[in-house]
Formats: structure tokens, sequence, C-alpha cells
């Protein structure tokens, strides 16, 4: 299991465009990819999952990746938070 916590930069945190976008890269992996805020966990292949976390400007996240592609599915997931949120 890799994990990785992450703070949002986006000015209006994650909203519907980068929601879309984070669930159609987690999409790529087989593996399990969770996002964490607060205890409240999301699974990031899954939009309405991701939106539910309500994760603003300034707040962490963790980033869970199990499976048997979690080495690159979290590199692809840190890159993809790091360009757009």
């Amino acid at each position: 299991m890799k994990e990785f916590c992450y703070v949002i930069t986006d000015p209006e945190g994650i909203h519907a465009r980068p929601a879309g976008m984070l669930v159609k890269e987690a999409g790529k992996f087989t593996s399990s990819i969770r996002l964490i805020k607060n205890g409240k966990a999301a699974d990031a292949k899954r939009i309405f999952s991701v939106m539910s976390l309500a994760a603003k400007k300034g707040e962490t996240i963790q980033v869970t990746v199990d499976g048997p592609d979690e080495e690159n599915a979290a590199a692809a997931i840190r890159d993809f938070l790091e360009k757009n949120l």
C-alpha cells in the first residue's frame, strides 16, 4: 500500500471539473484509490464520492493506493493533484 498527503491549492477546492478529471485518471488503474479527509473516505473512481469530501483550499487529503499497480497509480495521482488541485 502506498500513502501520501496533499494540501489542496486550487482556490475553489475540489470542484466538478477537476473531480471528473481525477476520476478519469484513477480509472486507468486497477488498484483501489481512496481519498481521506477528516476521517471520511472517498473512492477516487466515483465522482460523487470525491465531491462528497467537499475539500477546500488549504485542507489536507490523504491518498491511499492499494493493488497490483499501486506504484504507478500513486505517482500518477500525485502528479495529477500537483498539476490540477
